[in-house]
């Protein structure tokens, strides 16, 4: 024992001055080992902070002018089939993209949420050669079919060769298609049957859409989309019911690429729909953003901040459209993160800050004590501490 703390006295890094001599006591060494600890604690996080880089924030005014947006998502709805979920996408300019299939996926789900298939939207129906002459259904040597559009046909020489054809010329015109039973495309290819197969089954759909850097909104709902009387409609006839389950969950909706470190706030979002149908809206205020690393590689992206609110089916002839809707609006104010390391002057400059601050309190720490343990046996050795 006597061993020990003649070793813990030799390493005071304090000495005691006396007349000729210094002096080390074991409460120097006690308080240079803890200091020492502390010291070395001090360093290494000061070391971490050292090699972990820093964020700079700064706002700037947005200047950018005729870019793209790209939209992300990826949406669970429980409840609708992915045959009558359709996608549109429309802006101030005036650009509207209605039931988008490029880009699109769709993965049918069972009642339990399992996938069953995953399938990409055709892109259109494949491209006919241009017959000759019609004749009623009839076709003569070496002439091309060319199906009816039944009265949708902008020219004689149009033609509709699949359910999805007569369902588009139908949209180009603003009419509605009340019974595919009546449309040999659609009843050869067994549109009706298909819905009706699907029925009880959810849709998980995902991609990404391209879109003007202007305000604008997207949404998914049942049905194709036309306009009539200049009113964005969808044609719910077809599916022959009067409401839509549209419970939903929010996967992913990015505007732009992954900024490391920022969580979108519609990420995992899930509604469910307790009310009839009508339209649940998001309100999005996207904020252009620029993130850029040690290394100097540049992320283009937005984050965006949203508000929600649920509108009902409306009493009376006009009907609310059932569906999910996005409407979005760019803020003119961009966001930049710089990420940077610490210079080595600074971390330098904190060394030593903290080398010297630690050994001076620690010297006033162990100076106290000294004094104050000389002071008490001095009262002691004369008799005045009771």
């Amino acid at each position: 024992m006597e061993s020990v703390m003649n070793r813990i006295r030799n390493l005071d890094a304090y000495p005691k001055i006396n007349d000729d001599f210094s002096s080390r006591t074991i409460s120097g060494g006690v308080i240079t080992i803890v200091s020492s600890v502390f010291m070395f604690l001090l360093f290494f996080a000061e070391l971490r902070l050292y090699i972990q880089s820093v964020t700079e924030t700064k706002l700037v005014v947005d200047t950018s002018r005729g870019e793209r947006l790209r939209i992300h998502f990826d949406i669970v709805f429980p409840a609708l089939p992915c045959t009558i979920l359709s996608v549109d996408a429309m802006d101030i300019s005036g650009e509207e993209h209605l039931d988008i299939k490029h880009d699109i996926f769709k993965k049918r789900l069972d009642a339990n949420g399992n996938g069953i298939e995953s399938r990409q939207d055709g892109i259109g129906a494949p491209k006919i050669e241009k017959p000759l002459q019609k004749h009623g259904g009839r076709l003569e040597h070496n002439e091309t079919y060319c199906g009816s559009c039944f009265g949708a046909e902008s020219s004689d020489e149009e033609c509709c060769n699949s359910c999805e054809d007569v369902r588009e010329a139908y949209r180009k015109k603003g009419w509605a298609l009340s019974d595919p039973d009546l449309i040999d495309q659609c009843k050869r290819e067994g549109f009706l049957q298909r819905i009706k197969d699907e029925d009880g089954e959810g849709c998980n759909i995902y991609g990404f859409l391209d879109v003007n850097k202007v305000a604008g909104n997207f949404h998914f709902a049942p049905g194709k989309s036309f306009q009539q009387a200049n009113v964005h409609v969808h044609d719910l006839v077809t599916f022959h019911k009067d409401s839509f389950n549209i419970s939903h969950k929010i996967n992913r909706l990015a505007f732009g690429d992954h900024i490391p470190g920022v969580v979108n706030p519609l990420d995992g979002v899930h509604w469910t729909q307790k009310a009839p149908s009508g339209m649940y809206e998001y309100f999005l205020k996207v904020v252009p953003s620029v993130y850029t690393d040690v290394k100097g590689h540049n992320i283009q992206s937005n984050q965006f901040s949203v508000t929600e609110h649920f509108k009902g089916a409306e009493v009376g002839y006009l009907k609310t459209l059932p569906g999910v809707f996005f409407f979005y609006e760019l803020s003119p104010i961009k966001v930049t993160f710089t990420e940077e390391h610490v210079s080595f002057l600074h971390f330098l400059t904190n060394v030593c800050a903290i080398i010297g601050g630690v050994f001076t309190v620690s010297g006033i720490l162990d100076s106290f004590i000294y004094h104050g343990q000389r002071a008490i046996r001095k009262k002691i050795e004369i008799g005045k501490l009771n």
